[in-house]
């Protein structure tokens, strides 16, 4: 069904009340420093359109593993700092993220004001999903925005039980304007995708691919496979892969696949391999039925580039999750960047092109191109389920659409 989103929701739905905002700002830090803040800027519409219509916006976030005990290293104060630059507004942030401290911040707020509440996995209840702790944040106010779909697809007590205690409570579980625009994006190439339509796979393993490859192929015209997962195909397939990363008890499974997919599936049909995946390693290119014994398989090749960019051409509308090679070391980035300025000039030409997150969204940086793309996701497991048609706790337990 259909969810309801902070659209539905007018200035008189909102000002003077408070709203409890799920924002993901889950952010790198090089010590204090916000290293990378792609998340927070991808956070502003919701905050904005919040402040603008005088509601008390509450946000909670979670900030790496910290397995529900505090760490200064995992602290929010930083991202706080940085978002309130980003807002260029004054923003309140509370050392704790429930309790007392929390209680007393939000009851001193005005309208448009921001808080923001320290890390959510400070606490154990967190992923453990604790109804009383999503009991404590609900009642802190009845309106709830989840704006994080990169937590989509986890049922924590920030996410998926907020969203049911508020319901519960009487109040409005609604999708922010980032997370609508996810399920938009994602959904509609799913759902209703113009045709011819490409799906691209890469990454390093396949075994958590599987449900993906198994839902795509029955909806693309054609499924295009990159990275390491390509090995174990190809020992499916009877190929040398040398000394590359094979998920040896997936082999039956790629094999099983290709039966399945027919000419929709396609694979690289050469290789750039390394002695050793490290920088400075020299590197040739082979055919992929030239792989020798000791050799690491570490990009696709130019052939293969030239293919897939020819696929990716013809298509409109693309998704791709996942790099071609080890994009991080230069000699193994060529794949990579030629799937990601393909896929940008298919976009310039009108296609829909969708891009996953993760390594996915800092490969299409690195190559320059996320401002060409129709769409960059926040959320490179959620992207994934969603593709896989899995349910996401975090969007299931909002609010139905009238």
């Amino acid at each position: 069904m259909p969810k309801k989103t902070l659209v539905d929701l007018h200035g008189a739905d909102l000002r003077g009340r408070v709203v409890l905002v799920r924002a993901d700002l889950n952010v790198p830090l090089n010590g204090a420093a916000v290293s990378d803040d792609t998340r927070i800027r991808a956070s502003l519409p919701t905050l904005e359109y919040l402040a603008r219509a005088g509601a008390r916006s509450v946000v909670l976030s979670h900030l790496g593993r910290p397995k529900g005990k505090r760490a200064d290293e995992f602290s929010l104060a930083p991202v706080a700092a940085r978002l309130e630059e980003a807002l260029g507004t004054d923003i309140r942030f509370v050392d704790e993220p429930c309790g007392d401290a929390v209680t007393e911040a939000v009851a001193a707020m005005e309208d448009g004001q921001v808080v923001v509440l320290q890390n959510t996995r400070f606490l154990a209840g967190e992923t453990d999903n604790d109804p009383k702790l999503s009991n404590a944040w609900a009642e802190l106010g009845d309106v709830f925005v989840n704006d994080a779909f990169g937590a989509a697809h986890r049922a924590h007590a920030s996410t998926a039980g907020l969203a049911d205690a508020v319901r519960a409570r009487g109040g409005l579980a609604v999708a922010g304007h980032l997370m609508a625009r996810e399920l938009k994006f994602l959904g509609d190439a799913l759902e209703s995708p113009e045709r011819p339509f490409v799906a691209i796979l890469g990454g390093a393993k396949i075994s958590g691919k599987i449900e993906v490859i198994s839902a795509l192929l029955l909806k693309v015209d054609r499924l295009l496979i990159g990275g390491a997962m390509a090995n174990t195909f190809f020992r499916a397939m009877g190929l040398e892969t040398g000394a590359s990363l094979v998920e040896d008890d997936r082999v039956d499974m790629a094999r099983a696949l290709l039966e399945e997919a027919g000419d929709v599936l396609m694979l690289p049909v050469d290789c750039v391999v390394v002695d050793e995946i490290e920088a400075g390693a020299a590197a040739r290119t082979v055919d992929r039925a030239e792989v020798a014994p000791g050799d690491r398989i570490g990009d696709i090749g130019p052939a293969t580039r030239q293919m897939y960019a020819h696929e990716i051409g013809a298509a409109r509308t693309v998704v791709w999750n996942g790099p071609m090679g080890v994009f991080e070391l230069d000699q193994l980035a060529g794949g990579t960047r030629a799937v990601a300025e393909a896929a940008a000039s298919a976009a310039d030409g009108g296609a829909t092109v969708v891009l996953g997150g993760g390594d996915s969204a800092a490969a299409a940086e690195q190559a320059g191109v996320v401002d060409r793309l129709t769409h960059v996701s926040t959320g490179g497991g959620a992207s994934l389920d969603l593709l896989s048609g899995a349910d996401l706790p975090g969007v299931s337990s909002l609010s139905e659409a009238d």
